[in-house]
């Protein structure tokens, strides 16, 4: 048996947010509610977007599998997080801590490359208008969000693995509301050397890839743009993507905000609200963001709520 101090961690204790009881209470019924408002919301979304065919167009398609990615981020870290919040802390095992680690990380990497092909969608309406039809068949954006889909659960899964092979001894206490890369190998007794070079080289691709290829898709729209003599036309063409653009910088400023600006002397409450920003409020916002500014999806609720009044 091992001394105490080095004694095998099998499960994490996770302190959630220590704040008094009427904070506390408050905090909970506000993240129930956005929970509740994020799922409803996200749903509504995938629904009309698979039963009307107004919206059975490339980029509907691609905002309905942003609403199921949103719907798996949110449920990964809410359901545990409110009852942290009720019991002032509480423990989850080492496996179940591993296993949030990676959906969470999977839904926020297929998220990255899903906001990647959506600006790719845009660029092709836009710089592109009389090919769209053609580039932009229904087969071709099933294969470009499989792919999606299989890259960013299969690329994640390497740094899972790796994380978890870790030793894990001592202190099983985290000061976070969720099981983050970061607590977690603050907890390890073996070398990270090798996990942290793994994040640098997976960043590339989950991260500045696509990035890069959304600032080039956004620099040639907005080359096309200016290109239009009418004022009019201008405004109605940036319209198209203006939805697109508020996600986009949302959710790369609070991620670049968590784990690419340096965390030294950043308190523990700021790591934590800064993460509250990108696993709860970005899903909440964004159908908000897709829906009320959308004119079609907000004939197509009407069209819902009349047929069901008739």
């Amino acid at each position: 048996m091992m001394e105490n101090n080095l004694t095998e961690v099998i499960e994490i204790f996770l302190l959630g947010f220590q704040v008094s009881q009427q904070l506390k209470m408050f905090l909970f019924s506000l993240l129930l509610m956005i929970y509740c408002g994020t799922i409803c919301g996200n749903l509504l979304i995938i629904t009309l977007v698979s039963t009307s065919k107004n919206l059975h167009t490339p980029m509907y398609f691609f905002i309905s599998q942003l609403s199921i990615s949103d719907i798996l981020v949110i449920s990964d870290i809410v359901p545990n997080m409110l009852q942290i919040i009720l019991n002032n802390g509480g423990s989850i095992t080492f496996v179940g801590c591993i296993t949030q680690f990676y959906f969470l990380g999977a839904s926020e990497t297929v998220e990255c490359f899903l906001l990647t092909v959506m600006s790719y969608d845009r660029y092709v309406a836009i710089c592109k208008p009389l090919h769209y039809n053609v580039i932009m068949k229904s087969g071709y954006c099933v294969i470009l969000t499989t792919i999606c889909w299989v890259f960013g659960f299969s690329i994640v899964l390497i740094d899972m693995i790796t994380t978890a092979k870790l030793n894990y001894c001592g202190s099983n206490i985290i000061d976070h509301f969720f099981c983050d890369i970061v607590p977690l190998l603050e907890l390890a007794c073996s070398g990270t050397h090798i996990v942290h070079l793994e994040v640098y080289l997976l960043s590339i691709p989950i991260v500045f890839v696509p990035i890069t290829t959304i600032a080039v898709s956004y620099t040639c729209i907005v080359l096309a743009i200016l290109r239009i003599p009418s004022n009019t036309g201008r405004q109605k063409v940036f319209s198209t993507c203006s939805s697109h653009l508020t996600v986009v910088s949302i959710y790369f400023w609070t991620m670049f905000s968590v784990y690419v600006v340096p965390t030294k002397g950043q308190s523990a409450t700021i790591s934590k609200i800064l993460s509250l920003l990108y696993t709860v409020f970005t899903p909440f916002i964004n159908p908000i963001i897709y829906s009320l500014r959308n004119k079609d999806f907000i004939k197509a609720i009407q069209k819902v709520f009349y047929k069901n009044e008739i």
